[in-house]
C-alpha cells in the first residue's frame, strides 16, 4: 500500500499529469459536442444512421489523457535529474526503496488504473452534459453498460500505454504510435481490409464495449476479455523484460 501512496504521489507531483487531466476531460466532450452538431439536424428528422454512436464517439477518440498518464508513470522514472539532485534518474531511487520490481511495476499500474477509471467518470459527465447542451431533448438515452465499457477501455489503454513505455523506456514512441491510432490513423480498421484478424488489435477490440457500429465484429463481452488479455500479455513481458534489464543502461 505504501509502494502504491507513493506512485501516486509521484504521478501528480508531475507538471504533465494535468494537461492529461484537461485533455482528458474537455477532449471527449468537444469531440462528442462537433459530432452532435454535424448530425442534430439528421436526428431531428429521425434519419440519423449514426445515432448508437452520439456522445459515445467523443469517449472512443478522447482518450489521449490516460495515454498521456501510462506513458508519463514510467518515462518520467528515466529522465535524467539536475546537476544539483546528482544527475541520476528516478528510477534509481524507486527502486533502492521498492526492492521488488513487479511489486513496484504492480504499485505503478495500480496508480494508473485508479486515475484513469476517475478520469474516464469525470470525461463521461463532461461528455453527457455537452451532448445534451447541443441536442437538448433529442440526445438519446446513456446506457450504463456501454459507458462502464468506457470506463474499461479508457483503463486497459493507460495500462498499455504503461507497458509500452516500460519496454521502450521512452515516451515518444508510445505517444506517437497511440495517439496517432486512437486520433489520426487507426491501424487495426486499415489491417483489417487485408486481414479479419485485425479486428483482435486491442484498440478495435476495446471499442467493441461501447461504440455499437454497424460493422461490429464481437460482443461487448468479447471485446473486453480481448482488449483485458492484450494488457495483461504486454504487462508480463514488460515486466519480464524489466526484471532483466539493468536499470543503468
Amino acid at each position: 500500500m505504501r509502494a502504491f501512496n507513493a506512485e501516486l504521489s509521484k504521478l501528480f507531483s508531475l507538471p504533465g499529469i494535468w494537461l492529461a487531466f484537461v485533455i482528458g476531460a474537455v477532449a471527449p466532450a468537444v469531440i462528442a459536442a462537433l459530432d452532435s452538431i454535424a448530425q442534430k439536424e439528421e436526428i431531428i428528422a429521425g434519419v440519423s444512421t449514426r445515432l448508437s454512436e452520439v456522445g459515445y464517439i467523443g469517449l472512443g477518440l478522447g482518450v489521449q489523457g490516460v495515454i498521456i498518464l501510462g506513458v508519463l508513470a514510467v518515462s518520467s522514472e528515466y529522465l535524467t535529474e539536475s546537476s544539483e539532485s546528482g544527475g541520476g534518474q528516478q528510477i534509481t531511487t524507486s527502486l533502492t526503496v521498492v526492492s521488488s520490481r513487479l511489486h513496484f511495476l504492480l504499485a505503478k499500474a495500480g496508480a494508473v488504473t485508479v486515475i484513469s477509471i476517475l478520469l474516464c467518470i469525470v470525461a463521461i459527465m463532461t461528455t453527457l452534459s455537452a451532448t445534451q447542451l447541443v441536442l437538448g431533448g433529442y440526445t438519446p438515452a446513456f446506457e450504463w453498460s456501454r459507458l462502464i465499457g468506457a470506463v474499461f477501455y479508457w483503463t486497459f489503454t493507460a495500462l498499455l500505454a504503461l507497458g509500452m513505455t516500460v519496454l521502450t523506456k521512452s515516451g515518444m514512441i508510445p505517444l506517437a504510435v497511440l495517439i496517432i491510432n486512437t486520433s489520426l490513423v487507426s491501424f487495426s480498421f486499415l489491417l483489417s481490409k487485408v486481414t479479419k484478424l485485425a479486428l483482435y488489435l486491442p484498440d478495435r477490440a476495446g471499442l467493441e464495449m461501447f461504440m455499437f457500429t454497424s460493422d461490429r465484429f464481437l460482443t461487448p463481452f468479447t471485446g473486453g476479455l480481448v482488449m483485458f488479455a492484450w494488457a495483461v500479455v504486454l504487462f508480463i513481458v514488460a515486466a519480464i523484460v524489466f526484471h532483466r534489464r539493468d536499470v543503468a543502461a
